[in-house]
């Protein structure tokens, strides 16, 4: 143990109950090997309200400490320990753009509803939840989409085209009825009267994780271990889920490897902090390989000097100092943005 694990475990052991660390399956290992609780982005923020902790640390990226802070209790605080943690994804569906696309979709009295991919800013949250919609994740994206399609006339689904068109099939809802619409200009490209003969318009964004996978590594696979499975996240485009023996979220992948057979090897298309960990999991037991080497750089800012730095701060800081480190969820964005999830909670429960 070094000098920083030693400094970590010295203030958790000093704080006890009163801190809860969480990191998300993208988080390397030497991040991971001091939370409390690991896993997805959602399922780590639904944590934080049923932990009595007045500290919540955030391993991961920004978006998802602001899902956390919002789900928070108000005697909670939360804490990222990089705030330039960010998601290239999430960047690309700005709020007020958004509320633009919207608005102008809705103008010929056509009603649109919005459902937006978890990986988003509380800002959109909001603006999805203000006028009608909900958000999902990439397990339940099937779900929200089936419910979004029952709620008005179409749906605009955000910020990931490729979930939105894997969601599509697996919905076997047709291609003819979809179209990735065009965000430029502020939203001035938009052909409304064209768009309005589509079920489903869909942002054009993606991550760039996910999106450095590709169908030649894949028939590459193929051709040199016969017998592999390939798996992938549902973020990579729907001609690799195609050809994949099987794609769902992080904790379906995790679940798949840990339910095969000793001796069998595995390809996973996802972030590579999670890969190198099943890997070393199963070592011995399953070859678990990536398709290629692909790692997020803004989940690799948070590390142990970081998260160590961050504990500190917390430790020694006033009242005053507590409240501006902590991550912050405007007033004016918090009921519109907690019915966007809410929604999605509803929906999911009367289809479990």
């Amino acid at each position: 143990m070094n000098i920083t694990q030693e400094k970590i475990s010295k203030i958790r052991q000093e704080l006890k109950k009163d801190l809860f660390i969480v990191g998300h399956h993208y988080q390397n290992d030497e991040v991971i090997r001091h939370v409390d609780l690991r896993g997805d982005s959602l399922e780590l923020a639904r944590k934080v309200s049923d932990n009595n902790a007045k500290y919540i640390v955030f391993c991961g990226v920004y978006f998802m400490a602001e899902s956390a802070a919002l789900l928070a209790e108000k005697e909670q605080k939360v804490f990222l320990p990089d705030k330039t943690a960010n998601c290239v994804m999430s960047q690309m569906a700005p709020a007020q753009l958004l509320d633009t696309v919207i608005s102008k979709l809705k103008a010929k009295g056509r009603k649109i509803i919005p459902l937006a991919y978890v990986n988003t800013s509380v800002a959109v949250k909001a603006v999805c939840g203000k006028h009608g919609g909900a958000v999902c994740t990439s397990a339940n994206a099937k779900t929200m989409l089936k419910w979004a399609l029952k709620q008005g006339d179409g749906v605009l689904f955000l910020p990931d085209k490729n979930l939105a068109r894997n969601t599509a099939k697996d919905l076997q809802l047709p291609e003819l009825e979809q179209r990735i619409i065009d965000i430029r200009n502020n939203g001035n490209n938009l052909e409304i009267s064209e768009l309005n003969k589509f079920n489903l318009l869909i942002w054009p964004g993606c991550c760039a994780i996910h999106a450095r996978f590709n169908t030649e590594q894949i028939e590459k696979i193929r051709k040199n271990n016969i017998n592999a499975k390939i798996i992938v996240h549902p973020e990579c485009s729907p001609e690799l889920v195609n050809l994949a023996d099987a794609s769902g979220s992080t904790s379906f992948l995790i679940k798949y490897v840990a339910e095969l057979p000793k001796g069998s090897e595995v390809f996973i298309g996802t972030e590579w902090n999670l890969v190198k960990r099943l890997a070393e999991q199963y070592k011995g037991i399953i070859q678990v390989k990536p398709l290629i080497q692909s790692s997020c750089s803004h989940m690799n800012k948070i590390n142990e000097e970081k998260l160590l730095a961050v504990l500190e701060r917390l430790q020694k800081a006033t009242p005053d100092e507590l409240e501006k480190m902590a991550i912050q969820v405007p007033e004016l964005l918090r009921e519109d943005a907690k019915n966007s999830l809410l929604r999605m909670l509803e929906a999911c429960s009367e289809n479990a």
